[in-house]
């Protein structure tokens, strides 16, 4: 989305400058921090609508930055990482980050995927469809909120797209790669589909009462998950 405010934290001047360059090239709004004291000023003082957050920072490191965001908000957030191993992109994913680019990355394909974040969370009234029920769960997608028995189920921006989508399509299969080309207009090239995994096991930790045996998204083996009304 156009004109909206993002925050860019990395420790390396050549990956901010190349990352601002683009995003500001899209017409977005940007301030950037090279350790995490910086970052963390400026969130306090300005937040943005997306933050582009490094994992390996001087002073205070990525997670602990998200740790503190996903505290008290769900602005949405795009990890960075020249560390590709599982259990380093799951803990980013299990804090609530919304997407994980490692690097060396494509400029370009992190500017897309910013720009796909920040459209799937401005809300637009005259794209919102109708509010989907189903037996005590409520999904309201112009507030972007989901309830349960009444109460509201708190949620990261991508953890909602993935609910709704797969609300909006109930007993369809979806597979990881179908799911990562919908929801984060990516695809296993770019994005690894464990990606999904965890957003779904995040789900069903908040909207099921057994999360080992879901009732709402269940896991259709060998072919990827669906929604069940």
């Amino acid at each position: 989305m156009t004109g909206s405010k993002v925050l860019v934290v990395d420790d390396e001047p050549t990956v901010r400058e190349v990352v601002v360059s683009y995003l500001r090239r899209d017409g977005h709004e940007v301030a950037e921090a090279a350790d995490g004291y910086t970052a963390l000023e400026l969130l306090d003082a300005d937040p943005p609508d997306l933050i582009v957050l490094d994992m390996m920072l001087p002073g205070v490191n990525g997670l602990d930055i998200l740790r503190r965001v996903r505290s008290v908000s769900s602005i949405p957030v795009i990890m960075l990482t020249a560390r590709a191993e599982e259990s380093d992109r799951v803990a980013g994913l299990e804090l609530g980050a919304d997407d994980y680019v490692v690097k060396p990355f494509s400029p370009r394909e992190l500017a897309a995927r910013v720009n796909g974040v920040l459209r799937r969370t401005a809300g637009r009234v005259e794209d919102a469809p109708p509010t989907l029920t189903f037996d005590g769960l409520q999904i309201e997608p112009l507030s972007r909120e989901v309830r349960m028995g009444g109460e509201v189920v708190d949620m990261t921006p991508k953890e909602f797209d993935v609910l709704l989508f797969l609300a909006s399509s109930p007993r369809q299969v979806f597979s990881r790669a179908q799911l990562l080309e919908s929801v984060w207009q990516s695809s296993p090239e770019w994005q690894d589909p464990a990606t999904v995994t965890v957003h779904v096991r995040r789900i069903r930790n908040k909207i099921e009462s057994d999360a080992e045996h879901p009732r709402w998204i269940t896991t259709v083996w060998g072919v990827g998950y669906r929604f069940e009304p």
